[in-house]
């Protein structure tokens, strides 16, 4: 029904003096903080699926596949003359998102709406260098990069909290990128709108339901939960390693990979935590096809988790010597430094970080924090406000309320 994608006129449609009703379970938000934000923005709520509802919000946690109103409205004749007229909108929940200003329109760069990488670990409570392979890996996608620092819409974040889910359920995050890729040659979209479908875990395999079927990675239907059995060419492969990890054989075999095969070795590495392994991995692709920025900063991020500080920071130069508007290395270069007590130049990184991208909004964070430990609570004051327009929706924007609430006081 045309009433169920009315994205295009997104832009222009608000929740305000609307009743909303809203059905099913959601996958960004709960259904509650759904709520409040609806009635925050001037728009309403009902209980019941009657015609008093103006708009029909259905959750995408369990979105079915087919085009048909769910089955608690499609029974209502009422309903549905309604719905046909115009009388009721349906939409789903990404659409609700929008119209609250959580994700960022066709043509809507405004990052107060964006989350940036650190943003985005914290609130799914996740290490920011997960969301990092994620990002490199195409599993969630941004609306935007500023000067190599990605920035995500609130869409990424619901596809972000399923691969969380995903990945609770034991499946290897190696194992999670194959499985979606051969999804994805099956029904294409699975990985840029895996929160809208139901997935199903079972051993090492990833399941999308059908109809009334369970559909696997090769492509053949299953019925019976009892007999999903582990897929016989999955056998550990996700595992393996295209060579083997002592230096000399590493060494030999970089010869015969290319860069690409190299940093999807080092990668999965990371994912089993086999970080020195994975050091050796950047630093032999380094060695092999020269100085790299990108693969600098990774060798930082690797290095600073190993608890090695020291060697992180000069990863961090490295980067930025070879990209000196490198944001995000200048930002985590401030953060290494602030921790080895070198206090002047970890506020030089940070200030370094807004030259080149002043609306940097962890940045500006750093600085908060910093400052205020440093009694320069004024100039703190500055970058606390600074921090709360530009994020005013990021996991930290109730510390900077509290501390300016404070500040009042």
């Amino acid at each position: 029904m045309e009433s169920r994608n009315p994205s295009a006129l997104s832009d222009l449609v608000t929740v305000a003096d609307r009743r909303h009703v809203l059905i099913g379970k959601f996958a960004g938000l709960s259904k509650r903080a759904a709520q409040q934000m609806i009635r925050e923005q001037g728009g309403k709520i009902t209980e019941k699926i009657d015609l008093s509802a103006q708009v029909i919000v259905q959750g995408e946690a369990e979105i079915p596949k087919s085009d048909q109103l769910p089955s608690d409205v499609a029974k209502n004749e009422s309903l549905v003359q309604a719905i046909r007229n115009g009388d009721i909108e349906v939409i789903d929940e990404t659409e609700l998102w929008r119209r609250l200003g959580l994700v960022a329109g066709e043509h809507d760069a405004d990052i107060r709406n964006l989350y940036t990488p650190a943003m985005l670990a914290e609130l799914l409570q996740v290490p920011t260098a997960t969301v990092r392979r994620w990002h490199r890996r195409g599993l969630i996608q941004p609306r935007t990069e500023i000067r190599r620092l990605a920035y995500f819409d609130f869409q990424e974040v619901v596809n972000a909290r399923t691969l969380v889910s995903l990945l609770a359920e034991g499946i290897t995050p190696t194992q999670l990128e194959r499985k979606l890729a051969d999804l994805e040659k099956i029904s294409p979209g699975v990985k840029r709108h895996i929160a809208q479908l139901t997935v199903i875990v079972e051993g090492k395999d990833i399941l999308l339901r059908e109809g009334e079927g369970l559909l696997d990675a090769v492509g053949q239907f299953r019925f019976d939960f009892d007999a999903v059995t582990a897929n016989k060419m999955d056998s550990d492969s996700e595992q393996s390693l295209p060579f083997e990890t002592g230096v000399e054989a590493l060494e030999k075999s970089a010869a015969e990979m290319t860069p690409v095969e190299l940093l999807e070795a080092a990668a999965s590495l990371e994912d089993d935590n086999r970080l020195s392994e994975a050091c050796l991995v950047y630093r032999t692709t380094l060695a092999a096809y020269g100085p790299d920025a990108e693969i600098h900063f990774r060798l930082a991020e690797l290095l600073y988790r190993m608890d090695t500080p020291e060697a992180a920071r000069e990863r961090y130069y490295a980067a930025i010597e070879m990209d000196e508007d490198f944001v995000e290395a200048r930002a985590n270069l401030g953060c290494v430094l602030y921790e080895l007590g070198d206090t002047e130049l970890a506020l030089a990184a940070w200030n370094g970080a807004l030259a080149f991208h002043p609306d940097y909004a962890d940045v500006h964070l750093h600085l908060a924090r910093s400052l205020d430990e440093q009694n320069h609570q004024l100039e703190a004051e500055t970058h606390w406000r600074r921090f709360l327009d530009l994020a005013p929706e990021s996991p930290w924007a109730q510390q900077a309320r509290l501390r300016l609430a404070e500040e009042k006081n």
